[in-house]
């Protein structure tokens, strides 16, 4: 298997083995330091990831000897398995890559590491970047402090956590109106995630923008099934005359996805109808 071609290819499509592969060139010391850190980057995958694997990224993110880009590398590819786990609540730990003491040990890990203040600051933002997708208490405070630097990096950081950790509307909104390109394509992600309907005109704005770069273009698209609400079906419709393919194929998705989600509510509101207007009088007899 060359490791190259496995990078060029949907991961669905790798190589039974390709793990191992990835674990080998870890822990070969002595390997090329790109391949190591396209091996660690690859890792992450759910198709990859696993325990051995995580075990072997916290092992080269705590080694200090190891370079910075590497280590970074592999504090990024513990957040993927972190998030998957946290959503599922190991309700079925048959479908989760890693297990529930695995996934406990990488949140201290990373707490840890974060709280060292020799820990270098790429490191550090790749700690708190992958750490908030399984949010814990002290993420509210960091999230804070890495907003309020004037250091642009730790700002991006941060408006990246905010799509994680509730909380922080206001500076969402706030940063909308960066001019880094970066925070502003993370704050339309953090407005989708978390419904800041405050948002919708800037939304509206990007997808009838046609000068605005194609990736905000898909994160607005995105964040407008959430935030738009009914006037999101409407907007996204216009996009489907668009001789982009891509996008035309976004807005299909999104319209998809508002129409199952107002499907869910309406089934949800049923269910409330029932609960809220039929009473059983302790006979077996249901009354109005």
């Amino acid at each position: 298997m060359d490791l190259k071609i496995i990078k060029d290819i949907p991961p669905w499509d790798w190589p039974v083995g390709a793990d191992k592969m990835f674990l080998r060139i870890l822990r070969d010391d002595q390997a090329d330091e790109s391949d190591r850190i396209t091996a660690a980057e690859l890792a992450g995958d759910f198709v990859a990831i696993n325990d051995e694997l995580a075990d072997c990224l916290i092992t080269v993110l705590q080694n200090t000897d190891e370079s910075e880009t590497l280590r970074s590398t592999a504090a990024s590819s513990l957040g993927p398995a972190l998030e998957e786990a946290y959503i599922d609540e190991f309700e079925d730990p048959e479908s989760l890559p890693i297990t529930e003491s695995m996934f406990h040990r990488i949140q201290e890990t990373l707490h840890d590491l974060y709280e060292h203040a020799d820990t270098p600051k790429e490191i550090r933002r790749r700690l708190l970047e992958a750490s908030v997708r399984a949010p814990l208490d002290w993420h509210q405070d960091a999230v804070h402090t890495a907003y309020a630097s004037d250091d642009e990096d730790w700002k991006l950081t941060a408006v990246f956590s905010m799509r994680f950790v509730r909380g922080f509307n206001d500076q969402i909104l706030e940063s909308l109106d960066s001019d880094n390109p970066n925070i502003h394509y993370q704050a339309v992600r953090a407005a989708g995630a978390w419904e800041v309907t405050e948002a919708w005109p800037h939304i509206t704005a990007l997808i009838a923008s046609e000068k605005c770069e194609k990736r905000l273009v898909f994160a607005a698209i995105e964040a407008a099934v959430t935030v738009g609400q009914e006037e999101a079906g409407m907007v996204l419709g216009d996009l489907l005359e668009s001789e982009d393919e891509d996008i035309v194929e976004a807005a299909y998705e999104a319209i998809a996805m508002i129409s199952f989600l107002d499907e869910e509510e309406m089934l949800l509101g049923d269910e409330d109808d029932f609960a809220l207007g039929d009473e059983d009088d302790g006979d077996g007899k249901v009354f109005h």
